[in-house]
């Protein structure tokens, strides 16, 4: 069993100690003064963190209502909010595209002067929003389950509202849970691709996110591209290690 599980593990491995091991230090910092990496860095950072207080604002209502309910068109609503972590980038990007785009299904009531979010920021917001929310919903929905429905009863019991339940009960519980999917859906639309480059295009300072600028680096510089994707890693490294630590710290609570 060591011998295919190790062959795993090196294989998984490999490729991120290579990206760091051929990196030079002083190289790395050079081509982070890229032209691309700063508007691409600020773009990142703002579109991400307004999808992730959309997801969180969202998100958590949402896990919560799903996990009160057992009937089974409510379990069909829970299969239809996971679809988007299945269904590939590509064409996820199509189908906001066909939805709120220029000619999209709801083009006549949104846009009733021909306008359209598509090609904006708007649209990189959107397209986050839309592939990283189901990760939280699930990491949220798992967390409310996990609380023992007693401490709900005794919270009626004593005269509280479902509304004073859920914010002074059921989101203490699961915080830990709640962080958890937090961060992981953060990561998620911090590497989004796909969905952004058919929804939003790859528009230097609009629309050029992180991993749209490796790409378009990728052609020319080389360099800059590898520090791009340092810059990444890291981020999905310090997001994996907070998500690990919220998920320990809500299997000891529980």
């Amino acid at each position: 069993m060591l011998v295919p599980g190790g062959a795993l593990l090196v294989f998984l491995a490999l490729p991120p100690l290579s990206l760091l091991l051929s990196t030079d230090v002083s190289q790395l910092f050079a081509a982070l003064s890229h032209p691309l990496v700063g508007p691409a860095l600020r773009l990142s950072a703002f579109t991400t963190l307004v999808s992730l207080a959309l997801v969180v604002l969202l998100g958590t209502p949402l896990a919560w209502l799903l996990a009160q309910a057992r009937s089974k068109p409510v379990r069909a609503l829970e299969t239809l909010a996971q679809l988007p972590i299945v269904m590939p980038p590509a064409v996820a990007g199509i189908a906001l595209l066909f939805a709120f785009g220029r000619r999209g299904l709801l083009s006549g009531v949104v846009y009733p002067r021909g306008q359209s979010v598509a090609f904006t920021t708007l649209a990189v917001i959107m397209a986050e929003t839309f592939v990283s929310a189901p990760f939280f919903v699930q990491a949220a929905l798992s967390a409310f389950r996990r609380i023992d429905p007693g401490l709900l009863l005794v919270a009626r019991s004593l005269g509280a509202s479902p509304l004073r339940i859920f914010v002074r009960v059921a989101v203490p519980l699961a915080l830990p849970g709640l962080a958890g999917g937090a961060a992981l859906s953060w990561a998620r639309s911090l590497g989004e691709f796909g969905a952004t480059l058919m929804f939003a295009g790859n528009l230097a300072g609009k629309t050029q996110t992180l991993p749209l600028a490796i790409y378009t680096a990728l052609e020319s510089d080389l360099p800059a591209a590898q520090a791009l994707s340092v810059l990444l890693m890291g981020f999905a490294f310090v997001l994996l290690v907070v998500m690990r630590a919220a998920l320990r710290r809500s299997g000891a609570e529980s």
